[in-house]
């Protein structure tokens, strides 16, 4: 992707996230040379990688098959392993209009996916085999706005906004919008998107980037280049 392309999806995206009315932390708005200047402070958040995230799965097609996502707050790892401690992380996410996030579980990671407002939220859910592998005919249970709810392999869920689904390591599940751009909330257990991501065809997570331009604000995919 173009750091250009990026810069503008940035801008798009903080307006949505105003316009339905949450505010991003302080950091959001640093410069490249604010974050350098200010990174002893901000360790936690670097490490964490809380900030701004576009990927386009390394697939070129962002419109297609893409996502936005912002690391709010993110908890530790050694925590998790404790059992105790900062085991929670939240995002937000926005989804386009027919955009795809193709089929993905977690090894880790427990998640609600909650439509926090715009259009209707699609949600594609297939179970796993005995093995924890994409089964492409098997369903499973999760949890909808605390309700058991029973899926068949290749179910849609539609989600309006307020309405949320409880995910699982083991349910695979694919996402998009429908009539329109959705803003989404994610609350789950701590995130490792380095690691805790499995997707059943052979995609990146994260996006690769032509620097046409300056960096309007870092990616978390820019941390270790910028900021050591």
């Amino acid at each position: 992707m173009k750091r250009s392309a990026i810069n503008d999806i940035l801008g798009a995206a903080d307006e949505m996230i105003r316009a339905h009315g949450f505010t991003l932390p302080p950091f959001a708005y640093w410069s490249p040379e604010t974050f350098r200047a200010r990174a002893a402070e901000a360790r936690h958040v670097i490490d964490a990688r809380c900030g701004w995230d576009i990927t386009d799965y390394g697939a070129g097609r962002f419109d297609e098959m893409g996502l936005f996502l912002f690391t709010l707050r993110n908890g530790r790892q050694d925590d998790l392993s404790r059992g105790r401690g900062m085991c929670y992380a939240e995002k937000l996410l926005i989804t386009r209009q027919d955009q795809l996030s193709p089929l993905h579980t977690h090894v880790i990671k427990a998640e609600d996916i909650i439509n926090r407002g715009g259009a209707t939220l699609v949600v594609e859910l297939y179970g796993s085999d005995d093995a924890g592998r994409f089964a492409e005919d098997r369903g499973g249970t999760v949890l909808c706005d605390g309700i058991a709810r029973p899926y068949a392999a290749g179910e849609k869920l539609r989600l309006a906004p307020g309405e949320s689904v409880t995910l699982m390591p083991g349910d695979w599940h694919a996402f998009w919008g429908e009539g329109g751009d959705v803003l989404v909330g994610e609350v789950s257990t701590v995130n490792d998107d380095e690691t805790d991501n499995v997707f059943r065809d052979p995609i990146g997570r994260f996006a690769s980037i032509e620097e046409d331009t300056e960096p309007r604000h870092l990616l978390v995919s820019d941390y270790a280049g910028w900021l050591g």
